[in-house]
């Protein structure tokens, strides 16, 4: 059994004849599926689910980073009805301009509609915390600068807010990762003086940042991703760096680390850096930790520190 595109359709073809076909129109978020049909004779026997579900993903439609957004017609029956709902298709009235939507579900005017919303990120809860603490940021650090997302936060942040003269300094140990940094904001239009780039390690950071300059310092640990899991961040250097972090934070400055925990890097680092939160005291530190309690134990756990 093999499926194979020909004609703007996926054909699936048994015992060397086609038994089924989907025909789909690709879409800005996903896809719209004009037709899924599977000879009567091999119905009722999971090929239909089969060409389905290998449609959806070569659409995006299990892709945890988008919205994606796939439309089906309505079904002819209640069995195929209930065969769509299984795959996560609900019925919804097409949109039409000044009139009214049907009154039953049953006539012409609507479709069948599967949704799926990006996973939120314990990264992107990091973003929308530190937006929403800093209302003036003159610096910003990127102590992790990986591939230059959470620099280009930092930086399209700081614009936004239009202090005069801010600056985001990002730093990594690895020159793989600075220059895909250094790339990445150079594609988006952030250069020097806003931008300072170092190759060095976190635990350095108070040789390029002042103590009690920075309004806000990012930590993503782990590894560097799209590169070997072999180099990753562990203890020993990342709680050096947290101390340097917090000597750099300005009074209402915030610390974001995000820990990571698993089969390659173990959970070393993550307990360690726990430890030490917990152990920081009340009267300088706010610190919370924020646990996404149905996620497995080794999901990416984001933390914060609030500077007094």
């Amino acid at each position: 059994m093999q499926i194979f595109e020909k004609d703007g359709a996926l054909l699936l073809q048994k015992e060397g004849q086609i038994i089924g076909q989907c025909r789909l129109l690709p879409t800005a978020q996903g896809a719209q599926i004009t037709l899924l049909e599977v000879a009567p004779a091999w119905r009722r026997r999971g090929y239909g689910t089969y060409l389905l579900k290998e449609a959806l993903r070569r659409t995006g439609a299990y892709d945890p980073k988008a919205l994606r957004v796939h439309t089906a017609p309505w079904p002819h029956n209640e069995a195929e009805l209930a065969f769509w709902q299984k795959q996560g298709f609900v019925p919804e009235a097409v949109p039409q301009p000044g009139a009214c939507a049907p009154a039953a579900q049953n006539r012409p005017g609507w479709r069948l509609v599967r949704r799926r919303a990006p996973d939120y990120s314990a990264v992107q809860l990091s973003h929308e915390f530190v937006a929403g603490r800093l209302a003036a940021p003159a610096l910003c650090v990127d102590a992790t600068c990986g591939n230059g997302g959470d620099t280009e936060f930092l930086c399209r942040l700081c614009a936004q807010k239009g202090v005069p003269g801010w600056q985001v300094l990002a730093m990594d140990v690895q020159p793989r990762a600075v220059a895909a940094t250094r790339a990445r904001l150079d594609a988006a239009g952030f250069a020097e003086p806003q931008l300072r780039t170092v190759c060095a390690s976190h635990a350095d950071l108070l040789r390029y940042a002042a103590p009690g300059s920075a309004d806000a310092v990012l930590f993503n640990f782990g590894w560097l991703p799209g590169a070997q899991h072999t180099v990753y961040s562990t203890a020993e250097s990342s709680l050096p760096a947290l101390d340097a972090a917090l000597a750099a934070l300005r009074p209402g400055g915030v610390l974001s680390a995000v820990l990571y925990s698993g089969k390659t890097i173990g959970s070393g680092e993550k307990q360690a850096v726990l430890a030490w939160l917990r152990a920081l005291p009340l009267a300088q530190y706010t610190v919370l930790v924020c646990d996404f309690a149905n996620w497995a134990d080794t999901a990416p756990l984001p933390c914060f520190v609030l500077k007094k």
